[in-house]
C-alpha cells in the first residue's frame, strides 16, 4: 500500500507539472462554460428596425414608441416608400420593417380595425420568426391597453412576409455555415498537420536548406489542399442546391473567388498554426481548440452575435467565418453583388496576408 501511495503521489506530481495537461482540465471547462453561457441566449436584443409609417398619427406614433421602448427593437431608419425595403434589407443592418397603412387612427375608429404590415430579412429564418413573434406580442399588449373602458373593441391586425426566404427554410440557414465550419477546420487542420508531420519526420530541415525560399515553401504546401478545399465548396453548394434547394441568386463567379479567398485565409491559419507547433498533436488540437469553438459559437452560425455581451462582440470580429458567412448569405439568398460585401472581403484580404506574413517571419527566424 505505501508503494502504491507513493505511485500515486508521483502521478500527481507529473500532471500538475505538465501545464497543457492542466490547461486541458480546468481551462478548458471554464471557458466552454462561460462561452455557452454568455452566447446561448435567444431573447432578442436591439434588432434594428426601419419604419414606414403611412399614417403619421397618435396612433402610429404609440405603437412606433410602445416597439421601441420595449428593448427589443431600435428604430434606426425612417422610410418613405416601400420600394426601399428591398435595398434596406440588402445593405444588412436591418433585420426588420415596420409598415404603417395610411389612415391608421380613422381606420381604428370607423372601422375598430387596423392594419400593419411586418417585413423581415429570413436569412436567418428562427430570428426572423421570434422577431414577428415579438412584434405581436407588443401589438396585442398595445390592443390590450387602447380597449380598456370601451364597449367596442379596436384591433391592430399584423401580417407578416418573410424577405428571401419565405418559407422560412431553416437549412438557407445552416447551409453557408456548414460551408464555412468545414472549409475552415478541414482546410486549417489538415496544412497544420502537414508541416508538422515534416517537422516529426524531419524533413522540414531538408527543406529549410533547399533553394526555395520560404514563401515558395509555403506556396507549395497550400495550392493542393486549395484545390481539394475549393472542390469541397463545389459539392457543398452543388449539394445545397439541387438537394435542399437552397439558391444561389447571385453571381456565381464572384460565390466562387470569395470561397476561393475564403480557403486560401484558412490554409494561411493552417500554416500559422504548424509554424508555431512541435508535433501533429499539438497542431491538431490547436487548430480544434483554436478554430472549431469560435467558428460554431461566435460566427453567428447558430447563435446571433448581437446577443452576445460587448466583449464577445468584439472579439467576434476577429473570427474569419463571421465574416464569410455573411458574404454567403449575401450572395446567395439576397442576389446582391461586390457593392455590398467589399467590407468583409477586404477584412479576409487583411486577415490572409496577416498570417501569411506571421507564417513568413515564423519561417525565417528557423532559417536564422
Amino acid at each position: 500500500m505505501n508503494r502504491f501511495i507513493g505511485f500515486l503521489k508521483k502521478e500527481f506530481y507529473h500532471i500538475f507539472r505538465d501545464k497543457r495537461s492542466m490547461l486541458i482540465l480546468f481551462g478548458m471547462p471554464i471557458v466552454q462554460i462561460l462561452l455557452f453561457g454568455y452566447v446561448i441566449n435567444t431573447d432578442l436584443k436591439d434588432v434594428q428596425m426601419a419604419v414606414l409609417d403611412h399614417s403619421k398619427d397618435e396612433y402610429s406614433a404609440e405603437i412606433i414608441n410602445k416597439i421601441t421602448s420595449s428593448g427589443y427593437f431600435k428604430l434606426t431608419e425612417n422610410l418613405e416608400s416601400l420600394e426601399e425595403a428591398d435595398a434596406v434589407f440588402r445593405k444588412g443592418n436591418v433585420k426588420v420593417i415596420l409598415v404603417i397603412e395610411p389612415d391608421l387612427g380613422k381606420n381604428l375608429i370607423k372601422n375598430t380595425a387596423g392594419n400593419i404590415q411586418i417585413l423581415t430579412d429570413a436569412s436567418d429564418p428562427n430570428t426572423a420568426n421570434l422577431e414577428v413573434n415579438y412584434l405581436q406580442g407588443i401589438l396585442q399588449n398595445y390592443n390590450l391597453e387602447i380597449n380598456r373602458g370601451k364597449q367596442t373593441p379596436l384591433s391592430i391586425q399584423a401580417k407578416s412576409r418573410m424577405y428571401f426566404n419565405a418559407n422560412l427554410e431553416s437549412v438557407f440557414m445552416f447551409i453557408p455555415g456548414i460551408m464555412a465550419t468545414i472549409l475552415m477546420l478541414v482546410s486549417a487542420m489538415m496544412t497544420s498537420i502537414s508541416i508538422a508531420r515534416e517537422k516529426e519526420l524531419g524533413t522540414m530541415e531538408i527543406l529549410l536548406v533547399s533553394p526555395l525560399n520560404p514563401l515558395q515553401i509555403i506556396l507549395g504546401k497550400v495550392a493542393p489542399y486549395l484545390v481539394l478545399s475549393f472542390i469541397n465548396a463545389l459539392v457543398i453548394i452543388g449539394m445545397g442546391y439541387f438537394i435542399f434547394g437552397v439558391p444561389v441568386l447571385g453571381s456565381f463567379a464572384l460565390l466562387m473567388a470569395e470561397s476561393v479567398l475564403f480557403i486560401f485565409l484558412a490554409l494561411s491559419i493552417g500554416i500559422f498554426i504548424s509554424t508555431v507547433s512541435k508535433n501533429q498533436q499539438v497542431a491538431m488540437m490547436l487548430s480544434m481548440f483554436a478554430l472549431m469553438l469560435p467558428t460554431i459559437i461566435l460566427s453567428g452560425f447558430i447563435f446571433p452575435i448581437r446577443n452576445m455581451p460587448i466583449p464577445l462582440q468584439v472579439f467576434s470580429n476577429i473570427i474569419p467565418p463571421k465574416w464569410f458567412i455573411i458574404i454567403l448569405k449575401n450572395i446567395m439568398l439576397k442576389g446582391v453583388g461586390i457593392e455590398y460585401i467589399w467590407k468583409e472581403t477586404l477584412i479576409l484580404i487583411a486577415m490572409t496576408f496577416g498570417f501569411i506574413g506571421l507564417s513568413l517571419k515564423k519561417f525565417k527566424t528557423r532559417l536564422e
